[in-house]
């Protein structure tokens, strides 16, 4: 692939320990387009990133998240190679990350599972990682091994499909369910995980961000698999609902003890429960049937497409004539 045509895309955050040797490992690699997109650092991330050749821009809002959207305004590159820029990524495995690409993927993650040190992450984290990834492979039926990773390399083709809203690090779960939700052809590529150099700070709050990751993948659900996202909480009232309704009919036959808030209640839960599943069918159903449409749609747009290079334009100017 030749270099010109990537973009090395680096949000930044007070990251002037490591960014300068990030910034030039790239380089070595013959990368020259490499735009580091910076939340505004207070510690001369900025200046260092200038001085090593790569154009800076400082994002107007906050978040990782937004910083990736506004950054790629400034992207003119027909591939971009996203990387953090704490050195924990090795911009020797570039070539890895960029290789699909050429075969005809459209997105690439890379596992750091793969080759993790021992001490780039916390047992928490490596717990909150592995929970995040099952619940996504379950909820939306593809296991992408890493949804977290912050090694990416896409088209950008590909990134305009996606509709995104987060402004932090649950920028990458997005971007994996739009992924699966758009049938972006995605694979996966093996990396190396390194620790955090002496002297860098994390941005990443482990509970608080993974909080987020999670209501953002359930939230995400509404939209890609709607029985999933109707169907837990309907069944959860339902199964409440019906502990409840044993627990009354238990106390009447036993003691004679009437509960009957309990048991209004008890009924309540229950046909809202009943309720939710059965929405949540009929919300599975049209959106098979809307995915099937937009499959029709996409197949007759890449049949126009197709027919409008050179053969195709003869072939429709034969069809023109008298």
């Amino acid at each position: 692939m030749d270099r010109a045509d990537v973009c090395v895309l680096l949000p930044t955050y007070d990251e002037a320990e490591t960014i300068g040797e990030v910034i030039d490992g790239y380089r070595r690699e013959g990368f020259t387009d490499i735009l580091v997109i910076d939340g505004e650092s207070t510690d001369g991330t900025r200046s260092i990133a200038a001085e090593r050749g790569a154009r800076v821009v400082i994002q107007s809002g906050s978040g990782k998240g937004q910083a990736v959207r506004e950054a790629m305004e400034h992207v003119d590159a027909e591939y971009v190679l996203m990387a953090d820029g704490d050195g924990t990524y090795l911009p020797s495995e570039a070539d890895a990350m960029l290789a699909p690409l050429e075969e005809g993927y459209e997105h690439v993650i890379g596992d750091r599972f793969a080759d993790m040190d021992p001490n780039a992450m916390t047992r928490l984290n490596r717990l909150g990682n592995r929970a995040i990834n099952a619940a996504f492979a379950y909820i939306h039926g593809q296991n992408l091994r890493d949804i977290l990773s912050g090694y990416r390399a896409f088209t950008r083709r590909s990134f305009s499909k996606f509709t995104l809203s987060a402004n932090g690090f649950g920028i990458e779960t997005e971007m994996a369910v739009e992924c699966v939700k758009r049938n972006v052809k995605t694979t996966v590529v093996p990396v190396t995980y390194q620790p955090r150099p002496d002297g860098s700070n994390t941005n990443l709050h482990p509970l608080r961000d993974g909080g987020i990751i999670f209501l953002e993948l359930y939230r995400r659900a509404k939209t890609h698999n709607p029985l999933f996202y109707f169907g837990s909480v309907g069944l959860l009232s339902t199964m409440t609902g019906g502990a409840l309704a044993i627990y009354v009919g238990v106390e009447w036959v036993t003691q004679r003890i009437s509960h009957e808030v309990i048991a209004v209640v008890a009924a309540a839960a229950i046909l809202f429960g009943v309720q939710l599943l059965m929405f949540g069918v009929l919300s599975d159903m049209i959106f098979t049937l809307h995915r099937e449409q937009l499959q029709k749609i996409d197949d007759v747009r890449d049949r126009a497409t197709d027919s409008s290079g050179p053969a195709g334009s003869d072939e429709l100017k034969r069809k023109q004539r008298p």
